[in-house]
């Protein structure tokens, strides 16, 4: 065994796992954002359904369809969570593959790219699905006293 093959091996499978690494990086600051935004929906939502035996009518039709809004947020949050946690995962994978496939000289490229590939529709759905959420947000929001 050559010492020196072997140091350039790791050398070479680490060359192949930085971008996946800095894509790993920046999934888990993306998860951090979307898990704090459902657990501000999810907040919220408990604070309405704790006021909601001392609310008058009106105000139980507002909170009802304020309710109603959180919990479509909380849905496309957590499908946001799902899709980007997948795709975290399979980035995982595409790092632990490119490793195998340097070190067992097997030929993992098409099975690397194409999990690569899910990855990144995962990743793709789970930013829809989180673009939508905070357009729901931002949509729904109201600024000032009740009118």
């Amino acid at each position: 065994m050559d010492p020196a093959g072997d140091i350039s091996l790791i050398v070479h499978a680490i060359q192949l796992a930085i971008a996946p690494v800095f894509l790993l990086t920046g999934l888990g600051a993306l998860l951090s954002v979307m898990t704090t935004r459902l657990g501000r929906v999810i907040d919220r939502a408990r604070y309405l359904e704790e006021k909601w035996g001392s609310l008058g009518e009106n105000d139980r039709v507002a909170t009802g369809i304020e309710l109603e809004i959180l919990g479509r947020r909380a849905r496309l949050a957590g499908w946001a969570i799902n899709l980007c946690t997948a795709a975290a995962l399979l980035v995982c994978t595409v790092i632990a593959a490119l490793f195998i496939d340097v070190f067992t000289s097997t030929n993992l490229k098409w099975f690397v790219g194409a999990v690569f590939i899910v990855a990144m529709i995962a990743l793709i759905g789970g930013l829809i699905s989180f673009l939508r959420e905070v357009y729901l947000a931002t949509h729904t929001l109201r600024i000032g006293p009740p009118l």
